[in-house]
């Protein structure tokens, strides 16, 4: 395990009371109960779904629950969604059912998705649930109710089990609640569970990445002075698949099923009916969107979005990117999702550090080059032994460099070689371009505004980029504006370019290369605005169309040894910064691909 990089916050201000159902969660998994309650984290996976559903019977408030004392008559009477505080342990708890016996004794009666534990041939509570009953109990007795058992019914299997209410099961929930509230107050995250059963079925196992921290600090060697070790060694400029310590689990699926919706056709109207989103071209519906089937919306120009649209896409957690026609990044409109704070006070705070700025810039620039060296090899015609051993060698002295102003010389560098041969990505056949108002000739870079075909196609590239690491950050918890690399700037989301840095080659060059070279976009789909040269709307439909499809494209993590898109693998990377930051692992492995 790395040590953290910070000291520990200082108390924090938690709610008044802990549910009982976080108790639940702290003894099946302390990281689990961490992430909900302190990080306030959550993710719905198809059994928390199901889980729902199946309690909505019995969320239901029925009849007030009777005074401590008074006895029910002859029969049981059952009351529904009874809620219950202790004052003395701090806890609360909704009583899913509490049957009051005719002499008055009450039995709390909790509802589970699952099933019961078998063992020695019997039937018996899983741990959590013991303990969950247990702090129901107290909570219970301390009102002034006589409570000697308490069961759980499973209801995929629908049993009934029995717990009586002993003084060891009652000792038990008491140490697991100053426990947790010992852990939430002045505790750091807890370490991830090893090759745990547990993991598998977890909804927040994309956040917590368990085997992925493991894997990372199983592959960070420390030398006896303490310097961090490369966790890829290259030969000859390529990062060779490590095989993994242990299995690394892809506890996640490879694509989103999700997919970003972009709007271009200038004019367009977006409302909602429902939970679909319907476009209209003045007053005629043009097409219609289920919101549950997308994971962003992107409005590129005068395009306009009524504000039920806007609040609904807000309540589904669908962020709504906006752009200028021709592509510029304006800013984002994202649901209040993230109550993660405490990272962002450790971003701000390491972003004051000019040591770890640099350490982290290293390995960011080291592997962009790298990542563009790999493009040199795969791509292009004829790269030239000179240029790959100029690229080798830049890479490795971004490694050692001394300062950020160092760093951005030597990524200048290799930025001036490797477009410098950027046209040998160019497939494109003599003649084929003279009849066309533009052709596919590349010089140089050059932007804002971009002066020719090529670059008007990578500013676009990168501006998208930019959004969808942007979306990532928000998503993770941070705050895109505050980077290490790229220094704060008025209206730059720097934390998203610093992350972007080793995929502009991967994912937008890439992109450009596919749409050039299979005729996706060809001369006639560009215009001259000026001394700027813009994409036509059918040109840029044309290329969200290759970005995409390199964004769902599926690729092999050098370290992990997982398949997964490049859209899953953006958020995947910057999880692994946070847990940078949190002082889980002791280094950011950068995607280097070979």
């Amino acid at each position: 395990m790395a040590t953290a990089l910070l000291n520990p916050l200082p108390g924090r201000d938690l709610p008044d009371y802990l549910p009982a159902r976080m108790v639940n969660e702290y003894v099946y998994c302390p990281r689990l109960f961490f992430y909900e309650w302190v990080d306030g984290v959550f993710r719905e996976s198809a059994d928390t779904v199901e889980g729902s559903a199946q309690h909505k019977r019995v969320d239901k408030e029925g009849k007030g629950l009777a005074k401590p004392g008074e006895t029910a008559g002859p029969e049981t009477i059952h009351t529904r969604s009874v809620t219950l505080s202790s004052e003395h342990y701090r806890v609360i708890a909704k009583l899913d059912l509490v049957e009051v016996a005719a002499d008055g004794a009450v039995t709390p009666v909790d509802y589970k998705h699952g099933r019961p534990r078998e063992q020695d041939e019997k039937l018996e509570l899983w741990a959590p649930d013991r303990v969950q009953l247990a702090v129901q109990a107290l909570i219970l007795r301390e009102n002034g109710y006589r409570c000697d058992e308490a069961l759980v019914y499973y209801q995929t299997t629908k049993q009934r089990v029995r717990l009586a209410i002993t003084d060891e099961v009652v000792e038990e929930a008491r140490q697991a609640i100053a426990q947790a509230w010992r852990l939430a107050r002045h505790g750091s995250i807890p370490p991830p569970l090893v090759a745990s059963p547990k993991c598998v079925g977890c909804s927040l196992a994309p956040v917590c990445l368990p085997d992925e921290v493991n894997e990372v600090n199983a592959h960070t060697a420390v030398e006896e002075t303490g310097a961090q070790l490369s966790l890829f060694e290259l030969e000859d400029g390529i990062a060779p698949r490590k095989q993994p310590a242990a299995e690394v689990r892809r506890l996640m699926s490879a694509r989103d099923d999700l997919k970003p919706v972009y709007l271009n056709t200038q004019g367009l109207r977006v409302g909602r009916s429902g939970a679909v989103l319907q476009v209209k071209e003045k007053d005629s519906v043009v097409q219609e969107i289920r919101i549950g089937e997308i994971c962003q919306l992107n409005v590129m120009g005068n395009i306009q979005v009524t504000t039920q649209a806007i609040q609904y896409l807000c309540e589904a957690e669908v962020p709504v990117c906006y752009f200028s026609q021709g592509g510029w990044f304006y800013g984002i409109t994202q649901p209040m999702t993230t109550k993660n704070v405490f990272l962002r006070q450790k971003q701000y705070a390491l972003a004051q550090q000019d040591w770890f700025c640099l350490r982290l810039a290293r390995e960011l620039v080291a592997g962009k080059i790298r990542n563009q060296r790999t493009m040199l090899l795969r791509n292009h015609v004829e790269p030239g032994d000179g240029a790959l051993r100029e690229l080798r060698s830049l890479a490795g002295r971004a490694e050692q460099s001394g300062s950020l102003a160092e760093l951005l010389g030597l990524e200048g560098n290799a930025a001036r070689i490797y477009f410098g041969l950027f046209q040998g990505f160019i497939k494109v056949e003599p003649g084929e371009e003279i009849a066309a108002p533009f052709r596919f000739d590349f010089s140089s870079r050059n932007r804002r505004p971009p002066r020719d075909a090529v670059n008007a196609l990578l500013s676009l590239g990168y501006s998208i980029l930019a959004k969808d690491l942007t979306v990532s950050c928000y998503a993770v918890g941070f705050d895109p504006m505050s980077g290490f690399y790229h220094q704060p700037r008025f209206g730059r989301p720097a934390l998203a370019l610093d992350l972007m840095e080793p995929f502009r080659p991967l994912v937008v060059d890439s992109a450009v290369i596919n749409a050039i070279n299979t005729r996706m976009v060809t001369p006639r789909d560009f215009i001259q605005v000026g001394a700027s040269v813009a994409l036509t709307a059918e040109g840029r439909k044309a290329f969200y169309r290759s970005y995409e499809m390199r964004m769902d494209a599926l690729v092999t993590h050098p370290l992990f040894d997982y398949r997964v898109s490049y859209r899953r693998l953006l958020e995947i990377q910057a999880r692994l910064l946070a847990k940078l930051l949190e002082g889980e692992i002791g280094r950011y492995p950068v995607f280097v691909t070979r």
